[in-house]
């Protein structure tokens, strides 16, 4: 049952009734105010493109139009293929045109097959004028779509982008997106005389000039959230730091505690507080709680000093130093370490690299949604090829990508869900977004190291280098065939990011026994699933294998209800981590605590 579908209005209400200006003086000097906002953001847009510190981006626009030129290409150049597109582009408005005649004559049309909840409004399907806007892009959105999946002739690269431009685009050009094509936005705007726009443009201005030339949209309110004080707030130490990053041990919540210690590897992409967001989130509690003495490295958020740096060097100052600071303060030389995302891919590397130099303190390894092998690595490799390569290596002139271009792109991975919903809510309907923890991280962006993040893209998406045995750190060949340490490899059904297969598949470059488990949801709320609030489920199965699919695997999966937690700290534990010492306090008495976790790092 179509449960998102409105009740049946009144046949006899009027379809016109709210869709008037109230208050024409009112409305005029509204719109005036708007304009005065919208002229703050345009020049908060073009003053530093105007100074060259801006390019644009992150999409190249040259690149779509190329890309998208190759699909047109393909049915113009056969005048058969052609008309067939035309022909089915002329027949599903055909139809919508036949839905529009009934609906006036009162006859019944059928609900949409696929309930779309930017449609909710009931005037979406009783206003003829918006249900023919509705109609008509649902035919233009399916024929776009097919007319890119069609094109046999595209070869697999160009024709993944055509799909994620095509996708971009129409969501972008959704009726729910405009005023006068939205039903709701039309009659809220005219029963406040326009004032939802002049407190949207106000916001929108505001956004453009915090993002210094981009639009940093707002998807929580900020406001309410200060880290160290309602997010990131487990009780621990800064007791090391470099110039690269910061290791902050955590104070114990149990008096024994497991004799091994973690070391938590972090993306450098946003901060490490998405594995401590409070005390009822935070993976980072949890584990304290469990009984283990937890570090995390903090990456510091990289500026200009910073544009040489490279694999080697967040290999060798932040988890050798990492090594290195937990044995100091425990006198511990095995480790059990955690990768989460690129930390994940890093340490993978980190493993085969500290391996080729007798290096074996890590004795097991937990990768959270970690690609290791990218040859299916989802929507990001849109923006991986020669030529985009060589735009961003252009771009980071300065000797770093800006935090809010990197934003914007993972925005645009799921532009319908993460981009078009809070432009419409707090630019148009003029709202402060609701405060939301999660997307508060989100927002909070870090800029990427020139050499680093170009390494990272080349050497991972553009030519797969790890899994394939052809990566080289510091001049150290890298064999991911040697790490025969206990993995626990965790993906997430719907992740956009490091798609479940991806994860599978980097599972086999390993040589030691891995546990491969997939948990529901996607790639942060995933992995950030406390089992008090007993939300998802995961499945476990046999250790991957070279001749079995990740498809063959998942048929024969065993579902679980909750929290994967629980089952990886199961698995810690088997690996000889029951053995308990008396509770360590920060430092060990060997390091003198720097400052309160998390540290200013995370707050640069």
């Amino acid at each position: 049952m179509n449960s998102t579908r409105p009740a049946s209005p009144n046949p006899d209400a009027d379809p016109f009734k709210g869709y008037a200006v109230r208050d024409p003086e009112a409305f005029a000097r509204n719109v005036a105010h708007m304009l005065e906002h919208l002229g703050k953001a345009a020049s908060a847009w073009v003053e530093p493109r105007e100074r060259g510190v801006v390019r644009d981006g992150p999409i190249s626009y040259g690149d779509v139009v190329s890309t998208l030129s190759e699909v047109g290409d393909y049915w113009l150049s056969d005048p058969q293929r052609a008309f067939q597109a035309q022909a089915k582009l002329m027949a599903g408005f055909m139809g919508v045109w036949a839905n529009s005649l009934a609906r006036a004559s009162g006859q019944p049309v059928a609900p949409p097959a696929k309930p779309d909840k930017r449609f909710a409004d009931e005037d979406w399907h009783r206003h003829p004028l918006f249900a023919f806007l509705r109609e008509g892009y649902g035919v233009l959105n399916d024929w776009s779509s097919a007319l890119v999946r069609d094109a046999d002739a595209l070869d697999p690269h160009t024709k993944h982008k055509a799909a994620f431009y095509t996708r971009v685009i129409l969501n972008a050009l959704s009726p729910a997106n405009f005023i006068a094509t939205n039903p709701e936005l039309y009659r809220e705007t005219m029963a406040e005389n326009g004032e939802n726009l002049v407190r949207g443009m106000r916001m929108f201005a505001e956004d453009m000039a915090r993002g210094e030339g981009f639009l940093k949209l707002r998807q929580s309110c900020e406001e309410t959230f200060r880290v160290g004080e309602n997010v990131a707030t487990t009780p621990g130490k800064v007791v090391a730091e470099n110039e690269l990053c910061q290791i902050i041990q955590y104070a114990p919540l149990t008096e024994t505690v497991a004799k091994r210690p973690i070391l938590i590897s972090p993306p450098w992409i946003n901060r490490f507080y998405i594995l401590d967001l409070n005390a009822e989130k935070s993976l980072i509690r949890w584990m304290v709680e469990q009984g283990h003495t937890v570090f995390v490295i903090s990456w510091v958020n990289p500026d200009a000093r910073h544009a040489d740096k490279d694999w080697g060097d967040y290999i060798e100052e932040g988890l050798v130093f990492g090594l290195d600071t937990v044995k100091a303060s425990t006198g511990e030389e095995d480790v059990n370490a955690i990768g989460y995302c690129v930390g994940g891919t890093l340490l993978s590397a980190a493993l085969a690299y500290l391996k080729a130099r007798g290096d074996e303190r890590i004795r097991s390894a937990t990768l959270l949604t970690t690609q290791i092998d990218f040859r299916h690595s989802g929507d990001l490799k849109v923006f991986v090829d020669e030529q985009q390569l060589a735009e961003l290596e252009k771009i980071m002139e300065r000797g770093y990508l800006e935090g809010t271009r990197m934003a914007t792109t993972f925005n645009l991975l799921r532009s319908g869900e993460l981009i078009w919903p809070y432009v419409v809510s707090n630019y148009l309907k003029g709202k402060e977004p609701a405060p939301f923890d999660l997307l508060f991280w989100n927002a909070d962006a870090t800029r990427m190291a020139k050499t680093n993040h170009l390494f990272y893209l080349r050497a991972c998406y553009f030519e797969n280098r790890l899994a394939r045995g052809e990566m080289e750190i510091t001049g150290v060949p890298l064999d991911l065939s040697t790490v025969t340490i206990p993995v626990y490899n965790l993906a997430t059904r719907e992740d956009h990011i490091a798609p479940a297969i991806s994860v599978y598949e980097g599972s086999l470059a390993l040589g030691g026994p891995t546990t491969y488990v997939v948990t529901a949801s996607g790639h942060i709320a995933g992995v950030v699933n406390p089992p008090a609030k007993q939300k998802y489920r995961f499945w476990t199965g046999a250790a991957p294998a070279r001749d079995v699919t990740y498809e063959d695997w998942w048929k024969t999966a065993e579902e679980t209800p909750g929290s994967w937690w629980p089952h990886w700290q199961a698995w810690i534990s088997a690996l000889g981590g029951s053995e308990q010492v008396p509770a360590r306090e920060p430092g060990g008495g060997t390091l003198a605590p720097i400052e309160d976790a998390p540290g200013r790092y995370v707050r640069g």
